[in-house]
């Protein structure tokens, strides 16, 4: 085992805090579900983008990122820096429509915008959608990458990971409801980015790298640093720069990355103040997480390529690991072990954050898909807040256990992240388009889910020896296609929903043209402040 004594006191120092925490928060609770799920409305922006941004950060980020660069170099990374415009469109135009929404999930939107019984069939089975599926395949990618990283810093088998995040996960979850998780958050993304830099600051010194002049100056990683891919090499441009800006990005549901925001982020966009508290919040987030965040993490994968320059190399080097976990996202959590004891205990810990963080935003934001829009909408519409607290925790114990047995069928952090875009490609539009084109109506949205999903399967299942880009765009075809003809060959929401639904958000023509410049303005802004970090690091 590489971990001492000192390493072993700051992760028990790491899990104190993590519990203290969140007792706080209880303290602070009123004891009712609008406070449990959504704080009373309470957060403050600069919370609210540590926590967006803890959420996002998962075991299998770093692990991603690296898989990536070892493949692709750094322009593999217009995959998700594509995302920047859904962010920043989130950020400028519909945020603030979903806080003026007054819903408590994002579920709780479609019968305030649909109507009938289409509304309440999709409104039931998106919770079950992305409250149990989506949110399990989540869980199950965090909890593969916590394995990876526990059998090399550990050397312990993946049952005893899966019951310390299980157990820990409870503890973390419970009690201080979504100000405690919040509150933690905040936390953990310090913990996070130390243990990030630590390992970047180790890993450069190692003889093999040679610093930020050896990455340089060996062809190995010099010729991944460009940020842009070779526009000679057309099969390579397609999949990782002319799709992800040309259709990715705004038709493609991806989890904290939605179009028009969903999940997490807005629950958490829920929990502000008020409109500005929301705005600045989500736009806070996206500067730590394309500026900030990140770039420990690209050093680390560049440095990877010079350690281990193959699959075959990290099995040399870490003989007892059973070989099917060896892929490419494997070459961060070995790395981490070239970091000396006592940050060593600051690595874990923050790996162990990571994990915590993103395994807490998935289980509150289910718990609440399954108490709002399943138990008190469906079961018993008149539940104490009791036992609504109680049915949310009971629901976040059950996610927990399903991710934890799905965890093993996985493979990888690029596997599952292209198994995930592929599932929610075609659909994105609808989610730009619904607060402002009125004939979109639930079976717009059913038919866009359902397709999605059955062309993603059949892809996956019987296509596989396509590329996932070309899966993509073939289910993007089909979905699109699909979901416009039933929007025109069904009827759209009735009038009385859609004038409830127009004066509550308050969408104007104008707020659009300005959020969309605003949007191309702050991406500008963005990608020159991530890359200009960038160019500091490898002057």
């Amino acid at each position: 085992m590489l971990l001492n004594g000192i390493d072993w006191a700051v992760i028990a120092a790491f899990f104190a805090i993590l519990a203290l925490i969140p007792f706080v928060a209880s303290l602070r609770s009123k004891r009712t579900a609008n406070d449990f799920f959504t704080s009373g409305r309470s957060m403050p922006w600069w919370l609210i983008g540590f926590s967006m941004v803890a959420a996002t950060t998962a075991t299998d980020s770093a692990n991603f990122f690296t898989e990536v660069i070892r493949r692709d170099g750094m322009s593999g990374n217009w995959v998700m820096w594509a995302f920047i415009l859904t962010g920043l469109l989130t950020v400028f135009v519909y945020a603030k429509l979903w806080v003026r929404s007054g819903v408590s999930t994002d579920i709780e939107f479609y019968e305030l915008r649909y109507s009938g019984r289409p509304a309440v069939f999709l409104r039931a089975f998106r919770t079950l959608y992305l409250g149990v599926v989506f949110n399990v395949l989540v869980l199950g990618n965090v909890i593969l990458a916590a394995v990876k990283i526990g059998v090399i810093l550990f050397g312990i088998e993946p049952s005893t990971i899966y019951v310390v995040t299980i157990v820990a996960s409870v503890v973390y979850t419970f009690f201080g409801g979504i100000r405690g998780v919040i509150w933690t958050d905040f936390f953990l993304f310090l913990v996070i980015m130390a243990g990030a830099v630590a390992a970047m600051v180790y890993g450069l010194e190692l003889p093999e790298v040679g610093g930020i002049a050896g990455i340089v100056s060996n062809p190995e990683t010099a010729n991944r640093l460009s940020i842009l891919p070779d526009f000679s090499d057309w099969n390579t441009l397609v999949p990782v720069f002319v799709i992800p800006l040309a259709v990715q990005w705004w038709n493609v549901w991806k989890a904290g990355s939605e179009p028009g925001g969903g999940g997490y982020i807005v629950q958490r966009m829920l929990t502000a103040k008020s409109d500005a508290h929301a705005l600045g919040g989500t736009l806070f987030f996206n500067v730590l997480n394309w500026v900030i965040r990140p770039w420990p993490w690209y050093v680390v994968g560049l440095c990877s390529v010079l350690v281990y320059p193959d699959l075959a190399s990290i099995q040399a080097a870490f003989p007892n690991v059973d070989p099917s976990l060896v892929q490419g996202d494997m070459a961060y959590p070995a790395m981490l072990t070239k970091v000396p004891n006592g940050w060593l205990g600051v690595v874990a810990a923050s790996m162990m954050g990571a994990l915590f963080s993103t395994v807490a935003a998935h289980l509150n934001l289910g718990s609440a898909y399954m108490v709002n829009d399943f138990w008190k909408r469906f079961v018993r519409p008149k539940a104490s807040d009791r036992e609504l607290i109680w049915i949310g925790r009971s629901s976040m114990l059950l996610l927990l256990l399903l991710g934890c047995i799905i965890a093993p069928h996985l493979k990888s952090a690029k596997g599952a992240f292209d198994l995930m875009l592929l599932i929610g490609a075609g659909s994105g539009a609808i989610f730009l388009l619904r607060w402002f084109w009125m004939r979109i109506n639930a079976w717009t949205e059913i038919a866009g889910m359902g397709v999605s999903f059955v062309v993603a399967i059949i892809m996956q299942c019987c296509y596989g020896h396509f590329e996932p880009w070309k899966k993509m765009l073939v289910t993007i075809a089909i979905t699109s296609v699909s979901w416009l003809a039933v929007t025109f060959l069904t009827k759209p929401t009735d009038e009385a929903t859609a004038s409830r639904f127009k004066a509550a958000v308050r969408a104007k023509g104008r707020d659009v043209g300005k959020g969309v410049l605003y949007t191309a303005l702050s991406a500008f802004a963005i990608f020159f402040l991530m890359w200009a970090v960038g160019a500091v690091l490898f002057r």
